[in-house]
């Protein structure tokens, strides 16, 4: 009952910390219900790099690929601001941490009003603004829009699955043959809106056709069809002159068939369905032979091996006999730095259950496109609570390993996982403030969640470790020997380095295609939502690498090699090595461009690379300790 309530005191406390950074807001939960003439307020969020860029169309001009995003505001887009000045609006603590910047702006947007060629503001551009404008259309960068909740979308055609589908967000300019960039400086806004009882609308559906216009020439008296014509030349930023630009949108409502409920569907769209299915399948035959693999040694193998260990007395001098049993003695002897492993393998659970369970829950849609940054906020919130397993964990296999120090043991694994990962992101911050990126964290949300590392995380972890030091440990089958038996020279294919490329090669493959989506999500701001496949490819890397590091330690230790706990976990971490290097390959031969953006880019791959690497090499050291207890005692040593 005392630890029920720490529980629910410490879930209670994480709540009100998160609360108080920046509120726990959670933005299209509930629909809005808008009468004839309502304001719909139109909001604008940070301007975001795309996948592909424009100038890919002429093969002679190519750009630099940018991996960070702006505020919407930034001073150097001179876009136009609302009365008063721009107002930021609520944000969950996920959103903040994934760059969210959320204003409010000068569009005045009414139900069922349509409007047409609404003169925004008229601005100017300097030289040097006008070369920094350019490069960024040039890279391809998009509006984000959001209106009733719903991001403001171009339409977009699908040649694979010849599908229409709405993207989210829209360039905030064109690259022409010529390589002449032109800024968007009008906005046709269409709102699909679904009539409910009592004269009331909900929104279902918000795209935009952007436009680029040249008013140089037109008179200030000239009419709205002079103004918006479509006759007129695009507007380019010259970089010898300033140049004068008028921003107008229309707006147009068009009555819907959709309902609220189902207004996201047409803004989720699968890519390559069918390479997504030929992965799992392939990669399902890949986990079945490997149990087949596994089965064979098991129940053939191993069964033979033991018949044949226990007929003879290995306390007697066998010279002609070698394998897996005549290592017993030395098989359980603790590993060098063992309080580092087992702080690494806490860690690397504690990582495990977080993905797990957040992917467990965005399958069943609990956890909502909709709900911007609740995804974030909710892998933060688990990944401070399961500190609690991290801790039991690592106390325990350190207690299993023969060690004392518990007090340290706790120190570590409280803060060295955490510490480490939290230090690179905050170097990687300087790099995003240097550049004036929105994605740069704020200084308050960076001390919020250092008060709900120590204020929550901690106590967990102390809980875990005290709940483990109550449990017994399990039991050692066979009795160490005090002088270590010497190794023999092993296989070059069986040494650490090489068996984990080969080994990493198998769990990678059930997981890259996901990678790539998941990439361009986190990259490229696409909507990732297909956790169906992404559950279904997580539990294939887990069985493919718990069964490969069985595997591997099994002809280890037929090699008569006794320490296979640092390589247990190498080889089940062996996938992360690939993941880097997918993710060098991912912007699809783009340049990166400057020296901020390469090691953005890089390091929060490291970064990804690294959480990969912990909770893969966890999962092949637990499921190789269960292995060789297991065939150990099955042995009669006298």
């Amino acid at each position: 009952m005392a630890m029920l309530r720490l529980y629910s005191v410490l879930l209670v406390t994480l709540t009100y910390v998160i609360g108080i950074a920046q509120g726990f807001y959670l933005p299209g939960v509930a629909p809005t219900n808008y009468k004839a003439g309502d304001s719909i307020p139109l909001l604008v969020n940070h301007l975001t790099p795309s996948l592909h860029h424009l100038s890919t169309t002429n093969s002679k001009f190519k750009s630099d690929t940018y991996v960070y995003s702006y505020d919407y505001y930034y001073p150097k887009f001179h876009f136009c601001q609302p009365e008063g000045g721009p107002v930021k609006q609520s944000e969950s603590l996920g959103a903040i941490i994934f760059g969210d910047r959320i204003f409010n702006s000068p569009f005045d947007i009414k139900m069922k009003e349509d409007k047409s060629c609404i003169s925004l503001c008229s601005t100017t551009y300097t030289k040097t603004d006008s070369v920094f404008v350019n490069r960024n259309i040039r890279a391809s960068y998009n509006h984000n829009w959001i209106v009733d909740g719903l991001p403001a979308a171009n339409h977009v055609f699908d040649e694979r699955t010849k599908t229409d589908f709405y993207g989210s967000g829209f360039h905030i300019g064109e690259v022409d043959s010529e390589n002449n960039a032109h800024l968007f400086n009008h906005f046709d806004i269409n709102i699909e809106y679904h009539p409910i009882a009592n004269e009331e609308f909900r929104v279902v559906g918000v795209t935009v056709k952007p436009s680029s216009l040249d008013r140089s020439a037109v008179s200030k008296d000239a009419g709205k069809e002079q103004i918006c014509g479509g006759d007129l030349n695009p507007i380019t930023l010259s970089r010898e002159k300033e140049t004068n630009v008028l921003f107008t949108y229309s707006v147009t409502f068009q009555e819907s068939d959709t309902a609220w409920a189902t207004r996201w569907d047409k803004y989720l769209h699968v890519y390559d369905p069918k390479i997504q299915w030929f992965s799992l399948i392939n990669f399902s035959l890949v986990v079945l032979i490997l149990g087949i693999i596994i089965a064979h040694i098991l129940v053939r193998t191993l069964k033979n091996d033991i018949v044949k260990y226990n007929e003879v007395n290995l306390d007697d001098d066998i010279s002609d006999e070698s394998g897996w049993k005549l290592v017993h003695g030395d098989i359980f002897r603790p590993p060098k730095q063992r309080l580092l492993l087992s702080v690494l393998v806490g860690s690397g659970i504690q990582i495990l259950l977080m993905g797990l369970v957040t992917i467990g829950f965005a399958l069943f849609g609990l956890l909502s496109p909709s709900n911007r940054g609740s995804l974030t906020t909710f892998m933060f919130i688990l990944f401070i609570f399961f500190s609690f397993v991290s801790s039991y964990v690592s106390s325990y296999v350190y207690r299993f390993f023969g060690g004392d120090n518990w007090k340290l043991n706790l120190a570590l694994t409280t803060l060295l996982v955490p510490g480490t990962l939290f230090g690179i992101f905050i170097l990687l911050n300087f790099f995003l403030i240097s550049v004036g990126s929105s994605g740069a964290i704020p200084m308050g949300t960076l001390v919020a969640i250092v008060v709900i590392w120590f204020v929550v995380s901690i106590p967990l972890a102390i809980a875990g470790s005290i709940l483990s030091a109550k449990r017994p440990l399990i039991s050692v089958p066979v009795r160490t020997n005090q002088i270590p038996r010497q190794i023999p020279q092993q296989p070059w294919y069986l040494r650490t380095i090489p068996i984990m490329l080969i080994s990493g090669i198998f769990p990678f493959g059930s997981i890259a295609v996901e990678m790539y989506f998941i990439y361009s999500s986190i990259w490229f701001n696409r909507i990732f939502y297909m956790f169906g496949f992404l559950f279904f490819c997580f539990l294939l890397m887990i069985l493919t690498t718990s069964l490969i590091s069985v595997l591997t330690i099994y002809y280890t230790l037929c090699s008569e090699n006794y320490k296979w706990q640092w390589k247990s976990w190498f080889v089940g971490g062996g996938c992360a090595v690939y993941v880097f290097l997918h993710s060098l390959f991912l912007t699809g031969g783009e340049r990166l461009g400057g020296v901020a953006s390469f090691s953005i880019y890089v390091g929060y791959s490291i970064v990804i690379s690294l959480v990969v690497f912990l909770c893969c090499g966890s999962i092949g050291f637990v499921s190789t300790l269960f292995f060789v207890r297991k065939i150990y005692s099955q042995i009669k040593i006298d």
